[in-house]
């Protein structure tokens, strides 16, 4: 543990907010979108510069992250207190429109990301420069944390036409960057050309987790209580794209997961041999209360993260799917509902990329080839961020 202080864009920001030039504002915010003590941007922004906060803006899950699951869309609103507009950007619109930006001189993104692709909030960030740049607004992204560390890159990139809201451009599944440092890069590689300034962090080292920050932690979406949810995301996700419960409805979505047709003990006793590393698989049998299999009983197991730095959540995950896929093949099914707005390709192909994978999985292909078949396009990939990173080791 590096037990070093971290303050955040926000904080830098914050101190600075008397002079701020810009008339008027529209802040990206939701429930973590907090400073050291706990205090939020918009309470902060609507006490120090109330005429100046135009709107706010909410992504997936809402700005008090009061919708639990996905698809789940939420309406604007006025807020009670100052009676400002709060747009939703889960919606009708993902993407800022004209008439909302009417006004408003600068967007402040301030949203906390969790290290993975599949995160929408990344994608809001996008769409919101997108906007931004076509409407003549300018866009202050205020840095925050890689919870998972900003060192480890992996998993397959977006193939064309596999393009959606869980992945809008061509970045692997951990990308090993921050929400600043992301920003750079859509600009730089992908043609946005609004005004961006990123407002930096202080004492963040790209092999700190969020735990050794001193920030405290808090949940940036309904399913994502804590950082050990955070450290499983990367692979527990996919299980969105399959007839496996991921844990929701449970209060440890991704980490507990399973099915009521599997039996956990020969699925944990078959991935001992898969060369599972970092994580001890403790057999668990739940009934969630909401989402896949309300009030039946799924048998599986929870992760339980021992060794980070070996802990592989993709690979973890794939290889259960392998497993399950070959135990159950007539009781397994891809998850073929719409998802994240597509409403044509299987879920699990939009997660991963491509149709590729779900391939590999059903014709039992080792793993090491799975990752050869990416391992060329993610080092070019770690060789064009390079360039966009504001964080040293």
């Amino acid at each position: 543990m590096l037990n070093k202080f971290v303050s955040t864009g926000l904080e830098h920001f914050e101190a600075e907010l008397d002079k701020i030039p810009q008339k008027k504002l529209g802040l990206i915010v939701h429930p973590a979108s907090v400073n050291s003590a706990l205090q939020h941007t918009s309470s902060i922004f609507l006490h120090k510069v109330p005429t100046k906060v135009a709107a706010l803006f909410g992504p997936q899950h809402g700005i008090f992250a009061e919708t639990q699951d996905n698809m789940i869309e939420w309406s604007s609103f006025r807020e009670p207190g100052s009676g400002i507009p709060v747009y939703s950007l889960y919606g009708d619109a993902r993407k800022p429109t004209s008439e909302m930006l009417k006004g408003i001189d600068t967007l402040i993104f301030d949203l906390q990301d969790v290290g993975s692709r599949y995160y929408t909030f990344i994608w809001t960030m996008l769409l919101c420069m997108e906007a931004a740049s076509e409407n003549g607004v300018k866009v202050v992204v205020l840095d925050r944390p890689n919870p998972i560390n900003g060192i480890d890159v992996a998993g397959p990139l977006i193939q064309p036409g596999f393009e959606s809201f869980v992945g809008l451009k061509s970045i692997p599944v951990r990308h090993g960057m921050t929400v600043g440092e992301l920003a750079r890069l859509f600009q730089g590689e992908f043609g946005i050309s609004c005004e961006l300034d990123v407002i930096p962090m202080q004492g963040w080292k790209r092999q700190m987790y969020f735990d050794d920050t001193g920030l405290p932690w808090v949940m940036p979406s309904p399913n994502m209580p804590t950082l050990d949810t955070a450290l499983v995301y990367p692979g527990g996700c996919l299980l969105e794209g399959t007839n496996i419960s991921e844990g929701r409805g449970t209060t440890r979505p991704f980490e507990i997961i399973g099915a009521p047709y599997i039996d956990s003990k020969k699925v944990i006793k078959a991935l001992e041999g898969e060369g599972i590393t970092g994580a001890y698989l403790r057999e668990a049998h739940f009934n969630p209360t909401f989402h896949k299999y309300t009030g039946e009983t799924c048998h599986g197991f929870q992760v339980h993260v021992i060794d980070r730095k070996s802990f592989d959540s993709f690979a973890l995950i794939i290889k259960f799917l392998k497993v399950v896929h070959g135990f159950w093949p007539d009781k397994f099914e891809w998850n073929r509902n719409p998802y994240e707005y597509e409403y044509v390709k299987p879920a699990f192909d939009i997660l991963t990329g491509g149709s590729s994978l779900r391939r590999m999985v059903e014709n039992d292909t080792p793993y090491s080839e799975m990752e050869d078949s990416w391992r060329e396009e993610l080092e070019r990939f770690k060789e064009v961020r390079r360039k966009y990173l504001l964080h040293s080791e």
